[in-house]
């Protein structure tokens, strides 16, 4: 039900609102840890007065950052995407304690090459902000990263 109502009411502001808010910017970069191995770094930087959510957060919370990564025969996954500590609060808006980045978070996934070549890695990014007052609609971010 806390969904449905948040929904409408994102719907509701998207609607009397036509301006564009867009307060993260995504940017990626690739970091070899060996002959093998690279870290794909994904870093969030968030305008002022806004944050970011985890991806662990509470049921009937917002909509937790999610990284889907597109699948190639050129590698393979090495565990689950890390992130950096953030902050826990009790969240004014959802009414719970969560975690959230302010400012800037850095996203980390690991992955194992299986032959040694050239070639990019597709991913997608969903998210949802929030400042003090109100939230945006999860949004989704294309990101690719370069393996040289």
């Amino acid at each position: 039900m806390k969904k449905l109502i948040l929904v409408c009411a994102l719907l509701a502001f998207t609607i009397g609102h036509s301006q564009i808010v867009e307060p993260v910017k995504w940017s990626t970069s690739v970091k070899k840890i060996s002959d093998k191995e690279y870290e794909l770094i994904a870093t969030a930087n968030i305008d002022a007065n806004w944050h970011l959510y985890s991806q662990n957060v509470p049921e009937n919370g917002p909509i937790a950052t999610t990284f889907s990564f597109k699948g190639s025969p050129n590698y393979l996954k090495k565990g689950n995407t890390k992130e950096e500590v953030g902050h826990t609060i009790n969240d004014p808006i959802f009414d719970m304690k969560i975690k959230f980045f302010e400012s800037k978070a850095s996203f980390k996934q690991r992955i194992r090459l299986k032959e040694k070549a050239l070639f990019k890695v597709n991913a997608i990014v969903e998210f949802m902000v929030c400042d003090d007052s109100r939230c945006l609609p999860p949004t989704e971010v294309d990101l690719i990263f370069e393996i040289k």
